[in-house]
């Protein structure tokens, strides 16, 4: 068997995956560009990627595929038609970066929340250096306890994050883009409801049909001015340029973002533009990347390959 990783990079250098050469020759590549795939597939019996597109243009000449394994939750870059035409398997991974995310969601709140940055700068500035009191307070800020958190999307990880919400002592309500049936055990709202009502919202939904564009200036006008709004699920799922605007014309207090739209950032994001780190926190889609995290991901996709070649002659 050979399994050829075409993103390795995307995984990263610290995860063991010294467990895929007991199945056979192991290829690595850091970033696959497009016109790259079809040499690099051509004699490939498992893909093993993250982002590159996988369509009969790049693996038209692999004949000998049998396995394509996404390491991550979205398989929108795969011409899944096209796999099936060619009895091409495919396997992808949910559920193994709830933690991560989940952690990371609160890094962020906290962060914006507390005015981290602000007092972490009047410290390191030497402006609590000889200061008159013990105690400086000039950023206000308030407990979790009693507030609102609205919730996009109660997935698992929109679940693990009510659960600590509610643990700080938050009410958490949510809502369904999709339109599902509501959740034993949890407070459904529209749309509408969930926006003006929430203290906090957060965003763990992922992008299709019903989500892309949800988040424009509409929902951000109809926010309370003391809102937080973090997203953490699909970069297209907000308007951008809107949130750019709420965040300058004050319409929410604060905005903490670990996806964009274009990944990486484009150099005139209108959001570059927005240097006040109390009023926005942008991390590089990292949310998901713990170390286990990662490990569990990779984990899994080894398990897939096993599993799929069960009996075979291809495995040692």
């Amino acid at each position: 068997m050979k399994i050829v990783f075409l993103d390795v990079k995307t995984i990263g250098e610290d995860i063991d995956l010294s467990g895929y050469e007991q199945l056979g020759e192991v290829v690595r590549y850091p970033f696959s560009a497009p016109g790259e795939i079809p040499a690099r597939a051509a004699d490939a019996d498992v893909l093993v990627l993250n982002k590159p597109r996988i369509d009969e243009e790049a693996i038209r000449g692999a004949l000998k595929l049998k396995l394509v394994c996404v390491t991550g939750t979205g398989t929108n870059n795969l011409d899944k038609d096209y796999l099936k035409s060619r009895n091409i398997a495919w396997r992808n991974v949910a559920g193994y970066s709830t933690e991560s995310v989940a952690q990371h969601t609160f890094a962020m709140l906290f962060y914006l929340l507390e005015k981290l940055s602000f007092y972490d700068d009047y410290v390191k500035e030497n402006r609590y250096t000889g200061d008159t009191s013990f105690t400086h307070f000039e950023e206000h800020f308030h407990e979790l306890n009693g507030k609102t958190w609205g919730i996009i999307g109660l997935g698992n990880i929109g679940r693990r994050v009510a659960s600590i919400a509610e643990a700080f002592g938050s009410r958490v309500i949510y809502s369904s883009p999709s339109g599902s049936a509501p959740q034993p055990g949890y407070r459904q709202t529209d749309m509408d409801t969930l926006l003006a009502s929430s203290d906090i919202i957060s965003v763990h939904a992922p992008l299709n049909r019903h989500t892309e564009d949800l988040i424009g200036a509409e929902a951000f006008r109809r926010m309370k001015s003391s809102c937080i709004f973090l997203n953490l699920g699909r970069g297209a799922i907000v308007d951008e340029q809107a949130l750019a605007q709420a965040l300058i014309h004050d319409e929410i207090a604060a905005a903490g973002l670990d996806v964009l739209r274009e990944e990486p950032i484009r150099p005139d994001h209108p959001l570059l533009g927005i240097r006040d780190s109390k009023k926005l926190l942008i991390t590089p889609h990292v949310a998901w990347a713990s170390v286990e995290s990662r490990t569990r991901l990779m984990g899994i996709v080894l398990e897939q390959i096993r599993e799929f070649f069960a009996g075979s002659a291809h495995l040692p």
